[in-house]
């Protein structure tokens, strides 16, 4: 019998809890950090990926935790949608030094994570937060609006083709990007509402 979805998301988290020829492995024993797997309903229509975690993040060893997180929170009640609704990761599953911008060579390394998190949970509609998710999505399902720019395609449906069927990406910005110039949360309401179809 074939393992059930908890059963191989758990193993996905036992990997990466022991992935020392990550970079970012020492860091996160040096902090005392957890690695941020994700966390969510593994039956999930809707799956949101994130570039990697933060602070709050990976103390707690959850995503979307800290001030970023409650945006989300926030963005989600406005639709009528829970966290337990959904599925939420990142690509990156270590929070990276001084919350800088994952490196290519990090996202080479997860990213066969993340890959078996999709095939696993099998979402319908692939959220991505922020234009590192936007890229390395876009890239991986070949489509042909890849090297658009995300104040471009945010808000809107593009149609992909998964192995296991069709599924529509959405790109957003990083919900992080209100906490800095907060006009673009009424951007980021607007979009969101893209996804009431899709529930």
């Amino acid at each position: 019998m074939a393992k059930d979805r908890l059963a191989q998301l758990a193993e996905i988290e036992r990997d990466i809890e022991n992935l020392k020829s990550s970079p970012l492995y020492k860091y996160r024993k040096e902090n005392k950090f957890h690695a941020v797997i994700g966390e969510g309903d593994p039956h999930a229509k809707i799956m949101f990926i994130g570039e990697a975690p933060g602070r709050q993040e990976a103390l707690k060893g959850r995503p979307f935790v800290g001030a970023a997180g409650k945006v989300l929170d926030g963005l989600l009640e406005s639709i009528g949608l829970d966290r337990q609704d959904v599925y939420i990761t990142n690509i990156v599953k270590d929070r990276p030094p001084e919350n800088r911008d994952p490196q290519r060579d990090e996202i080479a390394l997860y990213s066969p994570f993340l890959r078996r998190q999709i095939e696993i949970i099998k979402p319908k509609v692939i959220v991505t937060l922020g234009r590192f998710a936007m890229a390395f999505i876009l890239e991986e399902f070949h489509s042909p609006q890849k090297d658009g720019k995300i104040s471009e395609l945010h808000g809107q449906p593009i149609p992909i083709k998964a192995p296991y069927g069709p599924v529509t990406v959405i790109p957003l910005f990083h919900p992080a990007v209100v906490l800095y110039r907060r006009e673009q949360k009424e951007i980021l309401k607007e979009d969101f509402r893209v996804l009431r179809e899709y529930i």
